[in-house]
């Protein structure tokens, strides 16, 4: 398999983002926003008061939406009222939290008095999301950013954060004569040392990587600066022809993939007969701030493929890619098809976005304001760090996250009870400055790629010019990478496509094995050159289906390959590629 000869490249050139000054005045001026965006966390005031005034003056300008709140108000209240009085002793309560909120699960919520505090707290949240939607003038996004804010600022007002007003909390501290709250104080102070120091508690007796989790068995083939390169060892008499390389998100560990030998994916692969390679990346550190999409595709994706060829020479590559994994796959996928390289058998991207109009929460953190912010905070440091990172998630889903956990911790003296995902979410890894500007720039606040505007080696490229067949995975409650912007891999390619939905959230539906009486799936098969159908329509029409949908995936890649072969062994000492050393490896560890 050769590779075609470049196009040309033409006059135009699209950066990949716009060039920083470096003056020393503006320098200071970076400076000092670095300092402000260290205090906040990385968030731009700026951001979020533009938004407010936006929302206050449309508001005072419409005096039918005013009058809608305020029957709004007095409908909430009537409720309350008639709820109070036990009008219907029979009804469900007026108010319910949201699916995704378990503050108020303790079954003493539903006694009085807790009961009309719950219900108040639920019936000013409800007025709020009203107050909040959408508005004739005002920016869908303006609109958005004030809802999440009010939600948080309400979130610290529950009454499931107060002691004496929280019936578990109550029942808690008579139970152990006021011994939860002393736990509480050592596991708030604990956690407070942990976060001024920067420090993190070693993994748990029974989830250490490489022992119990990321322990499929392995050896490490290639390495370079950015990544290793892992390729598992067989585990069937024979083994597809056609390898797997799984391009996993650098913003954590890989070992998302190859967690506890019951749930890893790479270990169902292996047992299902597929030689499997896994990019390891590494860690960045402040040197590597210079690190760029770019090198992340080239010195990445590119040279894992070039390693794979070496070492299995004449066989083609089914190529998989996790969250922001799949992104840079299809970018990478892209620009091989725009240069005529073949060597990838199929694609699959999993919870992964090609397009970023509709990104879900995450959008809210992303505006010119403040990804300057972050920019000028990261070209101080080098990098994006890990706390960043970790607050932005936890923010989209407080409720959970932050408030209900710190319940758990600080009032009812409960500790964290361990698990593969939580031990794996705690190892975060950091973003290379540059690189990290450039992917919120080009993708999420121009988003370039399914613009025609994203180029490669100076010339854009087209996700249409995909050819192979592609295995695109969405999952329900993924605020992450919301279903319906995955779907879109449909609208912006040509190729023959499968498509699935499966139960879970952005990890928990990736992370499916077969077994899991609660799982779920729908999918649907779309013929090269078919027609389009909106989500909606999709929606109305998949069939649901029990179970995993790993053993689909697996059947659809055995029949994109050419049948069975003896399996290979590790590396190829005879073109420059020798075992280096036993998986995980050595950048899985870097902290």
């Amino acid at each position: 398999m050769r590779r075609a000869p470049p196009h040309p490249v033409p006059a135009k050139v699209y950066p990949e983002a716009p060039l920083l000054p470096n003056h020393p005045h503006q320098n200071l001026d970076r400076s000092v926003r670095a300092t402000f965006a260290r205090l906040t966390g990385g968030v731009s005031a700026h951001a979020f008061v533009e938004a407010w005034s936006d929302w206050a003056f449309h508001m005072s300008h419409s005096p039918g939406r005013q009058l809608e709140l305020l029957e709004r108000a007095q409908q909430n209240a009537l409720k309350l009222m008639m709820h109070a009085a036990g009008a219907d002793a029979d009804a469900a309560p007026p108010f319910a939290p949201k699916p995704y909120d378990h503050r108020f699960k303790h079954p003493d919520w539903q006694k009085p008095p807790f009961r009309m505090w719950q219900q108040g707290f639920l019936a000013l949240q409800d007025w709020w999301d009203h107050a909040t939607d959408h508005l004739r003038g005002l920016r869908p996004e303006d609109a958005d950013r004030v809802r999440f804010m009010a939600r948080q600022m309400l979130d610290t007002v529950s009454p499931s954060n107060f002691p004496a007003l929280n019936p578990e909390i109550i029942r808690a501290t008579v139970a152990s004569g006021g011994r939860n709250l002393s736990e509480g104080a050592v596991n708030f102070s604990w956690d407070m040392l942990k976060t001024l120091t920067q420090t993190h508690d070693p993994a748990p007796e029974g989830f250490r990587v490489g022992q119990d989790l990321a322990c499929t068995p392995g050896e490490v083939v290639f390495r370079n600066e950015l990544f290793e390169l892992i390729q598992y060892a067989p585990q069937t008499e024979a083994v597809q022809a056609e390898p797997i390389l799984i391009v996993p998100a650098w913003i954590m560990k890989y070992y998302i993939l190859d967690l506890s030998p019951h749930n890893s994916m790479v270990g169902y692969l292996v047992s299902q007969g597929f030689t499997v390679f896994m990019i390891s990346w590494c860690n960045p550190t402040a040197a590597q701030g210079d690190l760029s999409l770019e090198d992340y595709r080239k010195n990445g994706v590119m040279a894992a493929l070039d390693a794979i060829g070496a070492i299995l020479p004449d066989r083609k590559v089914h190529a998989a890619g996790y969250c922001l994994g799949g992104t840079m796959l299809a970018i990478a996928a892209a620009t091989m098809a725009r240069d005529g390289d073949d060597r990838l058998a199929s694609i699959t991207l999993m919870a992964a976005q090609v397009d970023f109009a509709e990104a879900g929460e995450l959008l809210l953190f992303v505006e010119e304001s403040q990804v300057a912010f972050l920019e000028d905070m990261m070209w101080d440091e080098g990098y994006l760090d890990r706390p960043q990172m970790a607050r932005t998630f936890s923010t989209i889903r407080s409720e959970d996250l932050i408030w209900s956990r710190a319940v758990r911790r600080y009032f009812l003296g409960q500790d964290d009870v361990p698990t593969d995902m939580g031990v794996w979410l705690a190892d975060t890894t950091r973003m290379p400055a540059r690189m990290h500007s450039q992917y919120l720039r080009g993708l999420f606040l121009e988003n370039r790629l399914t613009a025609g505007r994203f180029a490669v080696e100076g010339r854009v490229i087209a996700l249409k010019d995909i050819s192979v067949p592609m295995f695109v995975v969405a999952t329900e409650m993924d605020h992450i990478a919301p279903w319906r912007s995955v779907y879109k891999a449909r609208l912006f390619t040509d190729c023959d496509l499968t498509f699935v939905l499966t139960s879970g959230g952005h990890n928990s539906g990736i992370v499916n094995e077969p077994g899991n009486p609660h799982r779920r799936y729908r999918s649907s098969h779309r013929p090269a050159g078919g027609l389009y159908d909106g989500p909606d329509e999709w929606l109305a029409t998949a069939q649901t289906r029990a179970g995993s949908w790993w053993p689909e995936w697996t059947a659809w890649l055995a029949g994109k390959g050419g049948g069975s072969v003896p399996p290979p062994a590790p590396g190829a000492p005879e073109v420059g590629y020798p075992p280096i050393g036993a998986a995980p490896g050595t950048y899985v560890f870097q902290s």
